[in-house]
């Protein structure tokens, strides 16, 4: 160790970062932590802890609304107001909160942060730039989680006050009346659900054949009919925002995502561009050491999250995060921060993905783990099993009756003749809980026939899943 500042380097202090500087300390490794910005990261400062806390506040809203629902329970309630400052302060003070909390975590367990812009120079250097100059530590290991930035194709403008991304749509520094929502993944779909309550009208734009490409079809389909056709939505499908010129009113050329001719042009007064995310790997010093990114920036690794150059792992060096991409999400990238210093410490560590849970926090709640059934039935052919999928739904739920939200759906898939659980997908009333024990059995083994004889505490929304492992067949 005399040889060196550090046992553990680690580059960003996101989620991922802080995740792996816990964990180091607890394998007695003498670790320093760099960021540049503020703590946390994008989770906890641009992403999924203010989002959550607008979702929240716009959710009571949109609850309070809603009539006919608190008249079948029995309420009734006056005119329902609220006040879009104090909604916006309530989400950047939470984001407030946690990221004091984690710095509060790392001082307490004598990890040093630095404060600057962190890069490699050499093997086992760092360089760090700040405002009072630039110093060089030493690490025995180093890991790299610089995060991610949202991503703005080609042709449009971003001004940050009419056409904005993620980063600036948390502030809700105000409410447009219509609002152009470009993408209709997790964030443009929180996004709906957030403006939608609050009383804007949305257009959203979606450039492939379905909305939420990413997700199971059924429950695409289902959400569309709960999330987006009841509420004030319209929807381009098959088209792609050629230009978006930022101004009073916000201009969108509208294109046929194939022929890229021009078929329509909006005129809003906002647009929000929720396309993604790419790695944020520029000027971190990868080209010191031989590092080459593949062609959308992310930083190879092997599934041991050793950095690779040419193919081969580079000695010393670690990636974990968005920067990987692996899976864009905060849980995934503390996972990787873990995993990484395990195999530091020299126990075999493999991240096992499929058993990564995600969730849309939507109302309803949308979340899933492991494969949708059309990849399953890719996997399915490829290795030559056949695959089986059961439904159960919310609305045969005595909890869900009870809170009357009946709107929802579990989807479990599974091999049909070992039983092995390859995905669930669950929209309706709390999914990003209930997906859990999807996902815990995916990551323990555990087949279909087996949880089946799991005891559910009735009545809960729990045994929507309980159910549906009751309902799979299995030949074996």
């Amino acid at each position: 160790m005399a040889e060196f500042d550090y046992d553990l380097i680690i580059v960003g202090a996101g989620v991922g970062g802080h995740g792996a500087a816990l964990h180091a300390v607890k394998r007695g490794l003498k670790t320093a932590i760099i960021e540049a910005k503020e703590m946390g990261g994008t989770c906890v400062n641009r992403g999924c802890v203010p989002s959550k806390a607008l979702l929240a506040a716009s959710g009571r809203v949109r609850e309070l609304q809603n009539a006919d629902h608190l008249n079948d329970l029995g309420i009734q309630v006056g005119n329902v107001n609220f006040d879009r400052a104090t909604i916006a302060n309530h989400a950047q003070s939470l984001a407030e909160k946690i990221r004091g909390d984690m710095s509060n975590s790392l001082d307490r367990l004598k990890v040093d942060t630095i404060n600057g812009w962190g890069k490699i120079v050499a093997p086992q250097k760092v360089s760090v730039l700040s405002e009072e100059g630039e110093k060089t530590i030493t690490g025995r290991d180093i890991i790299l989680s610089p995060g991610s930035a949202p991503f703005v194709p080609p042709g449009i403008q971003i001004d940050g006050k009419t056409v904005y991304t993620s980063d600036d749509a948390l502030k809700l520094s105000w409410i447009p009346d219509w609002i152009a929502i470009i993408g209709s993944g997790y964030i443009g779909l929180e996004f709906s659900d957030i403006y939608s309550a609050l009383g804007s009208e949305i257009s959203m734009i979606e450039a492939l054949d379905n909305l939420m490409p990413g997700f199971d079809r059924d429950i695409a389909k289902m959400a569309e009919r709960v999330l987006i056709k009841p509420r004030d939505i319209e929807t381009h499908v098959g088209v792609m925002a050629k230009s978006v010129t930022p101004g009073s009113p916000v201009v969108i050329e509208l294109a046929d995502a194939n022929t890229k001719e021009v078929t329509e042009v909006l005129e809003v007064d906002a647009a929000l561009v929720a396309t993604g995310r790419i790695p944020a790997t520029k000027n971190i010093g990868l080209d010191n050491i031989g590092v080459e990114t593949d062609r959308r920036g992310y930083i190879p690794t092997n599934d041991h999250l050793q950095v690779l150059a040419n193919g081969e792992p580079v000695p010393n060096l670690w990636a974990i995060g968005d920067a990987t991409g692996k899976m864009m999400l905060a849980h995934t990238a503390s996972a990787q921060g873990i995993s990484a210093v395990e195999n530091i410490c020299g126990d075999d560590h493999v991240v096992n993905y499929r058993a990564i849970p995600a969730a849309a926090f939507t109302h309803p709640e949308i979340s899933y783990v492991g494969l949708t059934e059309d990849a399953a039935k890719e996997l399915a052919q490829e290795e030559g099993f056949k695959i089986k999928s059961v439904r159960t739904y919310f609305r045969a739920n005595s909890k869900a009756l009870a809170e009357g939200e009946s709107d929802g759906l579990a989807k479990v898939i599974y091999r049909e003749d070992t039983g092995e659980l390859l995905g669930a997908h669950i929209i309706g009333m709390h999914a990003s809980d209930l997906i859990q024990e999807a996902a815990n059995a995916i990551a323990s083994g555990q087949p279909v026939q087996d949880l089946a004889f799991n005891v559910h505490t009735h009545p809960t929304l729990s045994e929507v899943l309980d159910e549906a492992f009751k309902r799979a067949e299995v030949k074996a």
